[in-house]
């Protein structure tokens, strides 16, 4: 293998970029008026090795967020700029303007935009957010802001969240989807009509949460569609230790302009358990297949934390996906030096229609926090078997807020 491999970071550094970090203390304007101003920066070195034609990629990206929030009462008013550039640029950054690209993609292109500007009022268990704004429902399976790649996915949408006892409701209506690829791009964003829905409860200590997704895309017709599925969450207490599972399953058919006439079913289950100081789950995602015509999408999620790390499978194939995983983490310390977040996981990989065997994948990090500054190595190793290429990759990254 080409690279060294290296261990795993904890999860939530892979399903979003960690929000913003702020003053402990705000800066009054007035008796009522406050100014918060957030910042952010995140500097990574990723290269992509893949058995084709391509060229091995080498990017040296860094990002850097700033904005500011106006607070007064129960009225907040966010703007926040995002900034990417280039420092190696030995990669396919998805930007057709480049010409043809003999390296492999990393889809970091470089970029300059307004990444959120937002007016929200929040009240006695609810907030209502108006603008372009970050919006991760859930673990961001379905719904998400592509927090891993260096420009960050929003919405210009209106949301409402609400939460009164064990019931609680979070709402958006979007006309358009900001994408990862930058305002030079012509997949900068994807306008149409999105109705997005969760609405949870706890039920004698088990979380259910039903959702509906219905999309329908002006342009990229072929992704619109409905969704309609539930979610149930669970801790149960063994003594020292707990065992969570977790189940969820969805139907989708198509919608819009979606020229396709389809159903396909998602489930996803896992358990997971603290033994000896190792944190223990295995679990299996299926996306559907209606008879290898099409297959079950999710187009709004942060696809990268599921199905593995070399984003393989970021549009599901039409014979839908199996992956059969488990993962082992555990946390560790070097007196003096840091506490390390190390994990391993594992994926099988099949066709949902048609008995194909995909492939394989390796994925591991190690993450940690030297002072202010996370410092997270990982490495995805995907051996193909009836599906794409062999592809390792690598990064490291640094990432500082203030």
């Amino acid at each position: 293998m080409r690279f060294s491999i290296f261990l795993l970071t904890a999860s939530s550094i892979l399903v979003a970029t960690p929000a913003l970090a702020a003053p402990d203390e705000p800066i009054m304007l007035g008796e009522d008026i406050s100014l918060r101003i957030m910042a952010n920066a995140r500097v990574r070195y990723e290269t992509v090795n893949q058995d084709n034609a391509a060229d091995n990629a080498d990017a040296l990206t860094a990002r850097a967020r700033i904005g500011a929030m106006i607070a007064t009462g129960g009225l907040e008013v966010l703007a926040e700029g995002e900034f990417t550039g280039a420092l190696a640029d030995d990669y396919n950054d998805t930007l057709p303007g480049n010409g043809i690209e003999p390296f492999s993609v990393v889809a970091d292109p470089e970029n300059a935009e307004l990444n959120r500007l937002q007016l929200s009022y929040s009240g006695s268990g609810y907030t209502g957010t108006l603008g372009r704004q970050r919006i991760i429902m859930g673990d961001a399976r379905f719904v998400g802001n592509v927090g891993w790649r260096q420009n960050e996915q929003t919405f210009d949408a209106l949301r409402f969240q609400a939460r009164r006892g064990k019931v609680s409701f979070d709402g958006a209506y979007a006309i358009s989807q900001r994408t990862i690829f930058g305002n030079d791009s012509p997949n900068e964003h994807f306008e149409g009509t999105f109705f997005l829905g969760n609405l949870g409860i706890d039920i004698g200590g088990v979380d259910v949460t039903g959702f509906v997704h219905i999309l329908d895309y002006d342009t990229r017709v072929a992704f619109s569609s409905q969704t309609y599925g539930v979610r149930a969450d669970v801790e149960i207490p063994l003594g020292a230790t707990a065992l969570k599972l977790s189940g969820a399953l969805a139907t989708q058919d198509e919608a819009g302009a979606n020229p396709g006439d389809y159903t396909a079913e998602f489930y996803a289950f896992s358990a997971g358990l603290g033994l000896a100081g190792f944190t223990l789950t295995a679990g299996y995602e299926e996306l559907g297949s209606d008879g290898g015509m099409a297959a079950f999408q999710t187009p709004l999620a942060t696809l990268h934390a599921f199905q593995g790390w070399a984003d393989i499978f970021l549009v599901t194939p039409a014979n839908g996906v199996r992956d059969y995983y488990a993962t082992i983490r555990r946390p560790f310390t070097l007196p003096g030096v840091a506490t390390f977040k190390a994990g391993v996981t594992y994926h099988q990989f099949d066709s949902d229609f048609g008995g194909l065997e995909y492939g394989s994948e390796w994925d591991a990090s190690i993450g940690f926090d030297a002072g202010p500054v996370g410092i997270l190595l990982k490495y995805a190793n995907y051996d193909a078997g009836g599906f794409a290429v062999d592809t390792e990759k690598l990064w490291i990254q640094a990432q500082y807020s203030f």
